[in-house]
């Protein structure tokens, strides 16, 4: 139960100050002012528990492809590693990051891309369109797919997913799914209802120092904590 708790705690705290100020979560403010809401956070949650899931998953079949003792000193080095990378980040920001107007940009410029300059539109030209639109939009609102999508790839390979993966290697897997779960859907519910007047006034040089500060202290605990081989 101890393990449990201590799973859950860790990954709660980690994911929270790893999402707060994280592009997904601009990305998911932004989407909230032009689409519906309950499709942006349906959408991005479904794609940040999936990914929470996939990285708990890795993490706990790692110790069974190599030894427990390796994944543990493997974890270490990476808290050790996030921590002075997000420690690194927070100082070289001299004031407030322009992440969100980057993470805006992009969004519109691939709404451009998307929507493009129509000329002639024909009946032929939308049975055309409608036979090319993905197989996944006959389930799917194309809303949700397109938050999912953003979510989903944004995190991959990133910081807080390598993050995770080492986390459920060395602490109980069901824990870190739970907390991992509890504090996406916090960031990424306070991102949606607060829009981006929230995610404006969200300072990324504390959210990142305050974030390197906890992975130093994992880091550590990792160290003096024993472990069998």
């Amino acid at each position: 139960m101890s393990s449990l708790l201590q799973g859950f705690t860790k990954s709660l705290a980690m994911t929270f100050l790893s999402e707060i100020g994280d592009k997904t979560f601009f990305a998911a403010a932004i989407l909230a002012m032009r689409y519906p809401r309950r499709l942006v956070l349906a959408g991005c949650l479904s794609a940040l528990v999936v990914m929470t899931i996939l990285s708990a998953t890795l993490g706990w079949v790692a110790p069974n492809l190599i030894s427990r003792k390796w994944t543990h000193h493997i974890t270490t080095v990476l808290f050790f590693g996030f921590g002075l990378w997000s420690l690194w980040d927070g100082f070289k920001e001299g004031g407030d990051s322009d992440e969100l107007a980057e993470v805006e940009e992009e969004l519109d410029s691939d709404l451009k891309t998307n929507n493009g300059p129509k000329k002639d539109s024909s009946k032929n030209e939308d049975e055309q369109k409608k036979q090319k639109r993905p197989f996944l939009t006959a389930f799917f609102s194309p809303i949700f797919l397109k938050a999912f999508s953003i979510n989903f790839f944004g995190e991959w390979g990133d910081k807080s997913q390598l993050a995770t993966i080492g986390l459920a290697a060395d602490e109980n897997p069901l824990g870190v799914v739970l907390g991992g779960i509890v504090a996406q859907t916090i960031c990424t519910t306070a991102a949606v209802i607060g829009g981006k007047s929230l995610a404006s006034q969200i300072s990324e040089r504390i959210v990142a120092l305050s974030g390197g500060m906890l992975f130093i202290i994992f880091g550590i605990q990792s160290f003096l904590t024993p472990v069998d081989a």
